[in-house]
């Protein structure tokens, strides 16, 4: 096998995962739009969307397994498929976290909700993003926007905070929303927990790149806050 079919290949692999990536970013969205206008169809549809990415996910593994098999790669080469094996890991987890706020939408479907829908989008909008650059990042091998998108984890991790406390108050004030609030406690944890694999397909990227795998979330988060009801 010749290196430049070991290029080809390689540049295969990466259009699927740019494709799955684009159908986990769709997830995102189509899973927020549902939960905005209580949409019970487009809720289900994020199952059979779920299937479809973890149809991805086995195509790709088989792709990076038989370049293993076939190709012998170098030390470099072997660090790039094997990084392609851990982000499709954190993609699949993603899209499943999307299928668990689709399931809460339909049973909160027919129910008037306790507030407006104003930082669950948000979240679910910065998680796009992330999961949409850190395969970017990965592509291109782009080192400075793999380090941005870990950044970006304590915008969302705010936001996750905010709705927590926002919606504790709600409950104190009306016990009888308790339902609904810890639904949407729920929700806010998936989003939060999407942008952490979103962060550590980037940190996958990092080590890609440069060799050594680092946890850029001690460098970029300046105080411990209390992980408490959620713990990471």
């Amino acid at each position: 096998m010749t290196r430049s079919f070991f290029a080809k290949e390689l540049e295969e692999l990466h259009i699927d995962m740019i494709k799955m990536g684009s159908l986990v970013e769709e997830s995102i969205e189509n899973t927020i739009e549902a939960l905005k206008n209580q949409d019970v169809e487009l809720a289900k549809n994020i199952y059979e969307s779920d299937d479809i990415i973890d149809s991805y996910e086995k195509k790709i593994e088989r792709q990076c397994l038989n370049l293993i098999a076939r190709q012998q790669p170098l030390a470099k080469d072997l660090r790039a498929i094997s990084t392609a094996l851990k982000i499709i890991t954190d993609m699949e987890r993603i899209a499943d976290h999307s299928a668990d706020i689709a399931e809460i939408t339909i049973r909160m479907s027919d129910e008037k909700y306790i507030k407006p829908l104003i930082d669950i989008p948000k979240m679910a909008n910065l998680a796009s993003r992330m999961v949409n650059k850190a395969i970017d990042a990965y592509v291109n091998n782009d080192l400075e926007l793999a380090r941005k998108v870990c950044q970006s984890d304590d915008e969302v991790d705010d936001l996750f905070y905010k709705i927590v406390l926002e919606l504790t108050n709600i409950i104190k004030n009306d016990v009888s929303t308790t339902e609904q609030a810890v639904n949407f406690m729920f929700i806010a944890k998936y989003l939060e927990r999407m942008a952490d694999h979103a962060t550590n397909i980037a940190e996958w990227v990092v080590y890609n790149i440069t060799g050594e795998h680092e946890k850029f979330a001690k460098y970029y988060h300046k105080d411990d806050k209390a992980r408490k009801p959620f713990e990471k």
